[in-house]
């Protein structure tokens, strides 16, 4: 049987067999300082699909770059079929920065398809699409909440995509959160010319937080188990079906002040429940805000400190409280026991 033929990447070539960290130039910051975006190729003997993991497109959720950091140590890839690209830092000047933007102040979710010849984060754009993305499958795309805010282990897919529904149940987060594809980003561009991605939420940005960690690295070897990158072997099901919830909604402060919130992500909460209250300095006056609908919250602010209008709870609808409350408690369960997380390997 004649031997796979090797991966080729702007000039590198990595045999089947083999794994390698390639280098591809972005551009020279203003001291003559040479920025390039990381790519790790794991290129197996045997055939099978491409799939990308990538983290850092926003340069201050790192909580994505210790999945990676973690999946890549996976005993469970000696087992891999196909071709696994991993970029662990893809903004890496937002990275550098702990920032959420590159240096032109753009948000790199927001420029894509890109161009050669436009701004930096265009550019990138660009170079993520062309070399990454349409030369792909399958991608999945880590994300944590922005700074001063914290999200619930979840998956995003739109709501038009059966593939991609499939895939955010076999990953087995808590939510499935269905969100339209937004002008720019990544899953849009990405389904322009046929390609599928799903969207990993969790934590808060320039924070680490463990469950989300596991959660993540655990939902992507259940994805390449399933599309036939993996063997089944130590790589365990979720125990309980995500909640798929088709809307949400921000909770924003009635009014300025100190806010004391009683709820946190993954509580279920009933409508008319009270969350928290935003009181002013002097205390002489509170507001409460309550649930509007029944809900699970999958987001929510840590600053106690809010302006009138800010973004405080993100609640995603569910049909059943009793059936949300049970994917949650079966998750932190299930990450305590996975053999795959012993705690002797993470290190």
């Amino acid at each position: 049987m004649p031997a796979r033929a090797a991966f080729e990447m702007r000039g590198h070539s990595v045999p089947a067999g083999s794994r390698q960290t390639i280098d591809l130039p972005v551009s020279v910051l203003s001291d003559h300082t040479p920025v390039s975006m990381s790519v790790h190729v794991i290129h197996a003997k045997a055939d099978g699909p491409t799939v990308f993991v990538s983290a850092g497109i926003h340069g201050d959720e790192v909580i994505g770059v210790e999945i990676v950091r973690r999946l890549l140590r996976a005993p469970n890839l000696k087992s891999l079929r196909g071709t696994l690209i991993v970029i662990p830092i893809v903004n890496a000047f937002g990275f550098i920065n702990h920032s959420r933007y590159l240096p032109d102040r753009r948000d790199l979710n927001r420029m894509f398809p890109g161009s050669p010849e436009g701004s930096l984060a265009s550019r990138l754009a660009y170079l993520f699409l062309t070399e990454i993305v349409a030369r792909s499958d399958l991608g999945i795309d880590l994300h944590s909440a922005a700074i001063h805010r914290t999200n619930l282990p979840q998956i995003r897919i739109s709501p038009d995509n059966a593939y991609t529904a499939e895939l955010a149940d076999v990953f087995g987060a808590p939510v499935i959160l269905e969100s339209p594809l937004r002008e720019g980003s990544l899953r849009g561009a990405a389904k322009a010319i046929g390609k599928d991605i799903l969207l990993y939420e969790a934590g808060e940005g320039l924070r680490f937080d463990e469950m989300s960690v596991r959660a993540g690295v655990a939902g992507i070897m259940r994805v390449l188990q399933h599309v036939g990158q993996l063997p089944t072997k130590g790589i365990a099901k979720a125990k309980a079906a995500p909640q798929h919830c088709t809307s949400s909604k921000w909770l924003r402060a009635p009014a300025g002040g100190l806010l004391r919130t009683f709820r946190a992500e993954g509580d279920v909460v009933a409508r008319g429940d009270v969350m928290a209250v935003v009181a002013d300095p002097f205390g002489e006056h509170e507001k409460a805000i309550s649930a509007p609908f029944n809900g699970i919250v999958v987001g929510r602010a840590v600053l106690p400190v809010v302006n009138e209008g800010d973004a405080v709870f993100h609640l995603a609808r569910v049909k059943s409280m009793s059936v949300a409350e049970g994917a949650v408690g079966d998750l932190n369960e299930q990450l305590s026991d996975d053999p795959l997380f012993d705690e002797d390997e993470i290190i």
